[in-house]
C-alpha cells in the first residue's frame, strides 16, 4: 500500500453514522488492521463523528488515510471548537467528570489523538491514528 494514500472521504450527518462505521471498518480491514484493534478504532471514530453531529453543528467531514505504518482518521466539524483539555484524564464518572466519555474512550484505544482548530472562527479537527501490524 502506498504511503499517504487516502482511503475514504465523507461528508456526514446523523443519518450517515451507520455508513461511517461500515466504511471505517472496511477501510481499516483493507489497510491491514486486525481485530480487536480494528473494532476499537471503529468505536473511536464513531464516538468522534457522533460528537461532531450532536455537539458541533450537525454535520462533519471525515478523511481516512494510510500513512507510513499507521491508519489515520481526521474528523472535522463546524461547531464552536474545543481543545484536548475537555477530555477527562480519568474515566468519566470518576472524580466528578460527567461528560467526555467518547473522547476519553477514543484517546484510550488509539495510538495518537489530537484536537486542533478547524479554522479561525469555529470548528475542530480531531485526528485519531492507530499503528498497523508490521508497520503497515
Amino acid at each position: 500500500m502506498l504511503t499517504n494514500e487516502r482511503l475514504c472521504r465523507l461528508h456526514f450527518t446523523s443519518r450517515d453514522l451507520p455508513r461511517i462505521r461500515i466504511e471505517v471498518e472496511e477501510c481499516a480491514a483493507s489497510a491491514g488492521l486486525t481485530e480487536p484493534r480494528r473494532g476499537e478504532f471503529v468505536v473511536a471514530v464513531d464516538a468522534v463523528a457522533t460528537n461532531a453531529v450532536e455537539h458541533a453543528g450537525g454535520t462533519g467531514r471525515l478523511v481516512m488515510r494510510h500513512l507510513a505504518g499507521e491508519l489515520e482518521c481526521r474528523v472535522e466539524d463546524s461547531g464552536p471548537g474545543f481543545s484536548e483539555d475537555v477530555i477527562p484524564e480519568l474515566a468519566p464518572g470518576v472524580a466528578g467528570a460527567t461528560a467526555g466519555r467518547g473522547l476519553w474512550l477514543a484517546r484510550l484505544v488509539t495510538d495518537r489523538l489530537s484536537v486542533e482548530p478547524a479554522g479561525p472562527d469555529s470548528g475542530a479537527v480531531v485526528t485519531l491514528a492507530v499503528k498497523l501490524p508490521g508497520g503497515g
